[in-house]
């Protein structure tokens, strides 16, 4: 029952979630793409009319937005910290030298699988798919064409890789989200996903060098790969002694994740340093560092592709998400405190009795949102929530929940053909959604794995235990 006031029946609690996911289909339908933020407005505003009109009172409401304002505080402070670390790195060279070393990386007899190891590296150090798709992933569908390699295959690649970053960085703004919303601990949480998401890649890596041992690779064009180079080594002292100067903002990030130390001193001590190797070794002065961290780094180099690799960051661009993520925490958290989810729940309780059941069915309820919302924000939102009670119940560790979140509505976004994720990428790419799903083999791996381990038990954490993590 919820804890003031009357229990919502089975047809007001599926009717405040039905109203969710029509609107958002019809939206999808008329205009191809959903408004995340009002659509949460209405939709909370929907459901709180209804449950006053059958019985429910204000003060529960009002518990309920509160309690949701609150899970999202952290997390939301964390994202804001991560826009403002972003521009910094770029500033002090960080992301540059990663770029400018890491592209040379490419070995034409393994492309497609360095295709996937490059953006996954790309994707981890700036906690972006999108960027690393509109970048690294628009050079290498340039160079598969000239080996003859079919861009699907290199699409499934690059997108495999970029998914990484959303999954496993500190600075994903879905990595935060999840850990969020299932109350988990920011570093756990990236932990536990290693459990999934490592498996899962090794054998996509495996299955992309089978399938490019069956391409000749003898001739290459690396004009747009020259052409970032140039375009990096031209606007950033990239020298080893340099390079390896910028990295040491990175390297704090991972040596402080690694200690456990909180992730909001952790981004202050790595953005701090960061924009004074800016300020020391790159020629910034403070006063263009308080104007990056806070509106974002501009690029001006004359070449696209790198003007938009590395214009990005600032509080300001951060601001999308932590709106997205304050309603759709004020919608769960009415949902949560006027009893609707545990209606639902109730419902479907004979599939929650055993992590046996209760993940798959987090996973298939995850994909369902996905493909009906077209956001892999409100799948990671609406069913967090909704199952996070039942793992607690189980005494399950919060962040198998969150990671849970991922492994079903982060992974799966870009294979939406109607979803944000899928029509950025299609976009970017050149290459459809439905021509690309096949050679996804992340995306397609990560949520079979993750059901494979709670049909046999493994790696399934209890509440007071923390997952080992060999280095």
């Amino acid at each position: 029952m919820s804890e003031k006031g009357k229990k919502p029946s089975f047809l007001v609690s599926l009717s405040i979630i039905a109203f969710l996911f029509v609107v958002l289909v019809a939206q999808v339908i008329v205009a191809g793409s959903p408004n995340i933020r009002m659509t949460l407005i209405f939709a909370s505003a929907f459901a709180a009319l209804l449950l006053m009109i059958t019985g429910t009172k204000w003060a529960v409401i009002e518990e309920g937005i509160l309690h949701g304002c609150k899970i999202a505080a952290m997390p939301n402070v964390i994202m804001i910290l991560i826009g403002m670390l972003i521009p910094a790195w770029i500033a002090a060279g960080s992301i540059p030298a990663l770029i400018y070393y890491g592209i040379q990386l490419i070995n034409p007899a393994v492309f497609l699988v360095t295709v996937a190891l490059v953006c996954s590296v790309a994707s981890i150090a700036t906690g972006s798919s999108y960027t690393t798709g509109a970048t690294f992933g628009v050079a290498f569908i340039g160079i598969s064409l000239g080996l003859g390699i079919p861009t699907p295959l290199t699409a499934g690649a690059v997108i495999s890789g970029a998914i990484i970053g959303d999954k496993l960085s500190p600075l994903s703004d879905s990595t935060n989200l999840a850990a969020g919303v299932c109350e988990a601990n920011l570093f756990a949480h990236v932990k536990s996903m290693l459990y999934t998401t490592v498996p899962a890649f090794v054998i996509s890596l495996v299955l992309y060098i089978i399938l490019g041992l069956r391409y000749s690779a003898d001739s290459i064009d690396t004009t747009a790969v020259d052409q970032i180079l140039e375009g990096i080594s031209a606007n950033f002292n990239v020298s080893p002694i340099y390079a390896l100067i910028g990295l040491v903002p990175m390297a704090l990030v991972i040596i402080l994740g690694v200690k456990q130390v909180n992730a909001v001193v952790t981004m202050v001590i790595a953005g701090v340093t960061a924009m004074v190797i800016a300020i020391v070794f790159q020629g910034h002065n403070l006063l263009e560092m308080l104007n990056f961290m806070d509106n974002g780094y501009v690029m001006n180099s004359g070449i696209a592709d790198v003007d938009s690799l590395l214009s990005r960051g600032g509080i300001q661009s951060m601001m999308w998400t932590v709106s997205v993520a304050i309603l759709g925490m004020t919608y769960g958290g009415i949902l949560e405190k006027a009893g609707v989810l545990e209606v639902l729940l109730d419902k479907i309780s004979s599939l929650t009795k055993s992590s046996r059941t209760l993940i798959p069915a987090h996973i298939i309820t995850a994909i369902a949102v996905n493909l009906l919302s077209a956001s892999q924000y409100v799948a990671i939102l609406i069913p967090g929530r909704m199952f996070l009670p039942a793992y607690k119940k189980l005494g399950i560790a919060p962040y198998v929940a969150s990671r849970t979140c991922e492994d079903s509505g982060t992974v799966t976004s870009p294979l939406v053909p109607w979803g944000l994720c899928g029509v950025y990428f299609t976009g970017v790419l050149g290459v459809s959604t439905l021509e690309y799903l096949p050679y996804t083999f992340l995306a397609l791996l990560v949520p079979v794995v993750a059901i494979i381990y709670a049909v046999t038990g493994l790696f399934i954490f209890k509440a007071e235990k923390q997952p080992e993590v060999q280095s």
